[in-house]
């Protein structure tokens, strides 16, 4: 497909700080995705920052949570996490399967006093790209890192969710739409999708499903749209550094330097991305945003992982703030009457507006670079409640 605009430009590779490593490497080839998981090095086992490879030995991971709980994200965006969600699903779709997920999203639930999530109780089903349940695809231990982050960012913004984790035979974007047809199918309210690659085109109907709110990471490269995130019927989900703080909030954001966002080469500006500001002439990437340094990054329990890297971890990227915005969307219970990623423009006052950082060098200096209002790499900004969802 011919791009719209010669002015786009390709994701970076990123340039990780020595303690952050990708639980997913890339580039990937055309047509597959890969996630966006950054996981932390200094808070488990000890990694060769030369080749990039966690070195791991038994028992060196945290015995004890590190990062941010469930406490943390909800007082930073003042999320009613108590009170509401009840009746939503919210949908995790990911490659391959993780065949500890349950049990380990109950470690993270358990250490944080939420009530269990099961299948036996209802709350939680697991089912695979065809919405089968028992037959799963081979394990991974990188994307199993990607599932249980997303699992427990469910668990910590929406307790009172069900989840359904839908996993696709193979991180090839043919079984990636399948799994997010399939969430769709079953009854997901929501549906978060914590990776992506390279644009290839302007639409995709695996992610156009009109009264599910869908959200999709924007990467971990810095300046570069990239799909899933840049398609105009999702809600592009940049990441910020999140900071606890002496003013009236208790915290601070800037954007996180390795934030995607971008001008897209081949999607059509949606008609709420009007007006001077957006001088990108497609889809401006982000629409909001949600802590996803790695830096102050998360807590997350993974026990199968990369069989060394196990226990309590910490992991960032946008990967983070995905299952973290999609579940706000199911605290609003609004998704079924708006209008993909639209809603938030006309609220843009129920956020926290983002107004220093950057994610890299841009031609139009907004789409990487933080102002007053919308910017590129944090959108309207982050949450302040849910009214804006």
């Amino acid at each position: 497909m011919t791009p719209l605009s010669p002015t786009a430009s390709l994701p970076s590779q990123p340039v990780l700080p020595n303690n952050v490593v990708e639980s997913c490497g890339g580039p990937v080839p055309a047509g597959y995705s890969r996630c966006f998981a950054l996981m932390r090095t200094d808070i488990g086992a000890p990694v060769d920052p030369s080749m990039r490879v966690t070195m791991g030995r038994p028992g060196a991971t945290s015995a004890t949570p590190a990062g941010y709980g469930p406490s943390d994200l909800r007082s930073a965006y003042s999320f009613p996490s108590t009170t509401a969600g009840s009746g939503q699903t919210v949908a995790i779709v990911d490659a391959y399967d993780d065949p500890n997920a349950e049990n380990d999203v109950n470690v993270y639930r358990s250490q944080f006093g939420i009530a269990a999530c099961t299948t036996a109780n209802g709350c939680f089903k697991k089912v695979n790209q065809n919405g089968v349940q028992g037959s799963y695809p081979r394990g991974n231990s990188s994307w199993g890192q990607e599932i249980s982050l997303d699992l427990d960012m469910v668990s910590a913004v929406c307790p009172n969710c069900h989840i359904l984790l839908v996993e696709a035979n193979s991180a090839s974007n043919s079984d990636l739409d399948t799994a997010v047809n399939t969430a769709a199918s079953l009854g997901a309210t929501e549906i978060s999708n914590s990776y992506g690659g390279s644009e290839t085109n302007a639409t995709n109907s695996a992610y156009d499903h009109p009264g599910i709110a869908i959200t999709a990471s924007a990467g971990d490269s810095g300046t570069g749209a990239e799909q899933p995130a840049s398609y105009a019927t999702v809600t592009a989900v940049g990441g910020t550094t999140l900071n606890k703080a002496s003013n009236a909030r208790g915290w601070s954001e800037t954007v996180w330097s390795g934030s995607g966002s971008g001008c897209s080469a081949y999607v059509a500006k949606p008609s709420w991305q009007s007006g001077s500001v957006f001088a990108c002439p497609n889809r401006t990437n982000n629409d909001v945003s949600a802590d996803a340094d790695p830096n102050t990054g998360v807590a997350v329990y993974d026990s199968y992982g990369s069989k060394r890297n196990t226990g309590w971890l910490v992991f960032g990227g946008t990967s983070v703030a995905s299952p973290v915005i999609a579940s706000a969307y199911a605290l609003a219970g609004n998704a079924a009457s708006v209008v993909y990623g639209s809603y938030p423009y006309s609220h843009a006052s129920d956020f926290n507006d983002v107004t220093s950082g950057s994610n890299g060098t841009c031609t139009y200096a907004y789409v990487c670079n933080a102002e007053v209002g919308y910017d590129g790499p944090t959108g309207v900004g982050t949450p302040n409640g849910v009214a804006g969802l």
